[in-house]
C-alpha cells in the first residue's frame, strides 16, 4: 500500500498477471486470486452474482445503505489499488459497486458454502473458519475502519490523509485490530482479493470499468477466435472484448 516498499505498480501488475489471466467470468477467478495473493482468502465470483448483460448491471448501491460506509469501502479500497500515471485506481474502476455487488448475493452470504458449527480458531492455512459471512464481516470491518480513525486521528476515515488510511490498513493486514468473530487480518485478506477481483473480472460482474483493468496488463479478454494472429510471432495488442458483446 506504501511506496515506501519500493515496489512499483507497475511490478506488482506484472507479478499479479494470474489475476487478468483468470478473472474473466466466474469459476475458478477469485479463488486464484486469493490464494495466490493471500495464501487462505477466497472468492467472490466464484459464488456468481452477475447479470447477463452490462447494462443490466446499473451503477447503483445494493448492500450499503448509508454514504458513509460505501465512501469508507471506497477510500480503502483506493488505496490498496491506487491512480497513477500507468490507468485508473478502484474507484475509477467501479470496485467499490463490484464489491458491494457481491455482498448482496450469494459471496456475501455464503450461501455455497457449509456454516454450522463448532467454530474453532483455525491456522492462517485452513481459511474460511468464522460462523459470520462475508456480508457481516465487511460491514463490521468498515465500522471497524470508521471507529479507528476516529480513535487515532479524531476524525472520520474518509477525512484522513492517504498516510493514516495506509496505518489503519496496516493494523489491520497485521492483526492488530479486535474484531468479533473473525480476525481483522482476515478481513483485510477478504478486502484486498475482493478489490482485485473487481479491478480485473469481466466487466459484466459491475468492475473494471470499460474494461481499463485489462488494458493496464494488455489482456484481450474474450475473443471469439485468433486465427489470424495465432501463427504471428510478434506480440499481439488486441482491443479487449467483454463478454457482453458477445
Amino acid at each position: 500500500m506504501s511506496t515506501d516498499n519500493n515496489v512499483s505498480r507497475r511490478d506488482f501488475l506484472k507479478t499479479t498477471g494470474i489475476a487478468a489471466g483468470t478473472l474473466v467470468g466466474g469459476g475458478l477467478i477469485g479463488g486464484l486470486v486469493g490464494y495466490n495473493m493471500n495464501g487462505k482468502g477466497t472468492s467472490t465470483l466464484e459464488h456468481g452474482n452477475g447479470t447477463t448483460n452490462e447494462a443490466a448491471a446499473p451503477k447503483a448501491k445494493m448492500f450499503f445503505m448509508n454514504e458513509r460506509d460505501f465512501s469508507i469501502l471506497s477510500n480503502a479500497t483506493e488505496r490498496i489499488f491506487p491512480k497513477d500515471d500507468l490507468g485508473p485506481g478502484a474507484i475509477d474502476l467501479d470496485v467499490p459497486y463490484f464489491i458491494d455487488h457481491q455482498l448482496a448475493g450469494q459471496y456475501g452470504s455464503n450461501s455455497k458454502e457449509y456454516m454450522h458449527g463448532p467454530f474453532g480458531e483455525g491456522a492462517p492455512t485452513q481459511g474460511y473458519q468464522s460462523r459470520l459471512t462475508r456480508a457481516e464481516i465487511f460491514k463490521q470491518g468498515v465500522e471497524k475502519m470508521e471507529t479507528e480513525a476516529q480513535s487515532r486521528f479524531k476524525k472520520s476515515f474518509n477525512d484522513l490523509e492517504g498516510k493514516q488510511m495506509d496505518e489503519i490498513l496496516t493494523a489491520f493486514q497485521k492483526g492488530e485490530i479486535q474484531m468479533a468473530g473473525v480476525t481483522s487480518a482476515f478481513f483485510f485478506t477478504l478486502l484486498r482479493a475482493a478489490t482485485l477481483e473487481g479491478a480485473y473480472s469481466d466487466p459484466l460482474y459491475g468492475g473494471n470499468r470499460n474494461m481499463e483493468g485489462w488494458r493496464m496488463k494488455n489482456f484481450p479478454g474474450h475473443q471469439m477466435a485468433y486465427i489470424t494472429m495465432i501463427e504471428d510471432p510478434k506480440f499481439q495488442k488486441i482491443e479487449p472484448n467483454q463478454l457482453g458483446n458477445h
